[in-house]
């Protein structure tokens, strides 16, 4: 069980859910005197697994700490059909469908995201009331920092997370605090987070001292201690972990290594020893055979869909200029390797040297078709092989030329940290406006900041925006030359 799902999102996740998806089929197959074979039972098991993951990577739990009701039962209708449509697959896959009552399957279909939905609206009902008598578990926080700031905010957020802040520790005043930590209080004096934290001041109220936490701990019942102080505290963090145990508080330390960019961040283990993963790339585990499963399908599917455009694009290409049909060039893939990506040649020149021009707005090195080829992003279609040899994938930050990732990585931090995925035909970067040319270093460092927002944030939710987008934005021509 992590923080984020204390106490009520877990509840859902490991109990009401699978129960009610369950108890609905069973329930379903009673009304219609249907025997519950196994066949049954086993349709309850592939059930629980694929409902667990899908409603994890389309985010509901997130959208329920945040109240955004609608979003909830809009994700948890858009799960449900997913669900829906794997189970159709796998049955007629393995010709077990006949092996259910038609009838059966279609109520319990229709009947069961709305129990969910429904059970869930109870819940938070209950809860709500809770969190108004007052039925909150106290805590307090030791440490007074920037990680201890944004954790406190974050309960604001979160009020289904049952938690009243009482204050802090910290071995400064609270107006050296406020010197220190002056932009971070600031942030906090938003009346909506003031008023749900029912903070007296700015930060909340100094308690004392860390030689006071634990007798206040003892005195006022605290149920949960938040420890904030950075790794270079070791010994009063040792110190505080000697005392703590004669509290029945449950403790929880806040790692200082998220007041760093990192990139999906998070604890682990290798083997029986805990890890924290810094900089790591989305596309591990499951997520990465999610990725690489709906790259190869979706490459295949466009590819036959316009392979005959694709044709006649590279006899046009022939036709009007001297050179090949399709120009290879050196670019940076996953983990900064090498690859050798594909484009229709729209130039008369085919640069892969240590000094590469960009194309530019009116560029006289473009071919007859070569504008054309370019505004409608045609050029790139090429690439879809290059997704299917498994060295990019349909959605991702785009390849540099190699000689621009050797100049860029020098002059903008992180911009490695874009390689931690394979590249994309189009990418996040490109659907927010930077597409084309980027003749400026600010330019440049907004599009790899887009990149890295999207390494952080995805899901396969955000790679079927991104197409939908871009194939509105090719519609439109924009920003492409």
């Amino acid at each position: 069980m992590t923080a984020n799902d204390l106490p009520i999102v877990a509840f859902f996740k490991h109990l009401l859910d699978p129960f009610i998806i369950w108890s609905m089929l069973i329930l379903t197959a009673w009304m219609y005197d249907e025997d519950f074979t196994s066949y049954y039972l086993v349709l309850v098991i592939i059930t629980f697994f694929i409902s667990t993951y899908i409603y994890e990577r389309i985010l509901i739990y997130r959208n329920w700490r945040k109240g955004r009701l609608l979003a909830y039962m809009r994700d948890t209708l858009m799960g449900w059909l997913i669900i829906i449509a794997i189970l159709i697959f796998l049955g007629y896959a393995t010709k077990f469908h006949n092996q259910f009552s038609g009838q059966v399957l279609l109520t319990w279909f229709i009947v069961t995201p709305l129990m969910l939905i429904a059970s869930h609206l109870i819940v938070r009902s209950i809860v709500t009331n809770l969190y108004n008598k007052g039925k909150l578990r106290s805590a307090i926080v030791i440490g007074a920092n920037e990680t201890s700031l944004d954790f406190i905010k974050h309960i604001a957020e979160l009020p289904f997370l049952l938690i009243s802040y009482q204050g802090f520790f910290d071995e400064r005043n609270s107006s050296r605090i406020a010197n220190d930590s002056r932009s971070d209080l600031d942030e906090l004096t938003d009346p909506s987070i003031v008023k749900t934290v029912t903070m007296p001041d700015k930060f909340g109220s100094r308690l004392g001292g860390l030689v006071d936490a634990v007798p206040y701990i003892q005195k006022h019942n605290i149920e949960i201690v938040f420890i904030s102080l950075p790794m270079s505290s070791q010994p009063r963090i040792q110190k505080l972990m000697d005392e703590l145990p004669d509290t029945t508080a449950s403790i929880y330390f806040l790692p200082d290594i998220y007041i760093f960019d990192l990139m999906q961040t998070r604890f682990d283990y290798i083997g029986d020893v805990p890890v924290v993963a810094m900089n790591e790339s989305p596309f591990v585990g499951i997520d990465g055979v999610v990725k690489n499963v709906s790259d190869f399908l979706l490459a295949v599917l466009i590819t036959i869909l316009l392979s005959p455009l694709m044709a006649c694009i590279a006899l046009a290409v022939k036709l009007t200029s001297p050179g090949p049909a399709i120009f290879k060039q050196r670019r940076y893939g996953l983990n900064g390797e090498e690859i050798i990506v594909y484009k229709f040649r729209s130039m008369t020149v085919t640069e892969d040297g240590a000094n590469i021009q960009q194309a530019t707005q009116n560029d006289q090195r473009l071919t007859k078709i070569g504008g054309f080829l370019r505004r409608a992003s045609l050029d790139e279609l090429p690439q879809l092989f290059n997704v299917l040899q498994g060295r990019m994938s349909i959605v991702g930050p785009r390849p540099h030329a190699v000689a621009h990732n050797e100049l860029y990585r020098k002059l903008i931090k992180g911009y490695m940290l874009r390689h931690k995925a394979k590249p994309g035909i189009t990418g996040w970067a490109q659907v927010n406006g930077w597409r084309g040319e980027t003749e400026t270093l600010e330019k440049m460092k907004a599009r790899i900041e887009h990149d890295l927002y999207y390494l952080k944030h995805w899901s396969i939710w955000l790679d079927l925006w991104i197409i939908l987008k871009t194939a509105w934005i090719v519609l439109r021509k924009d920003n492409a030359y």
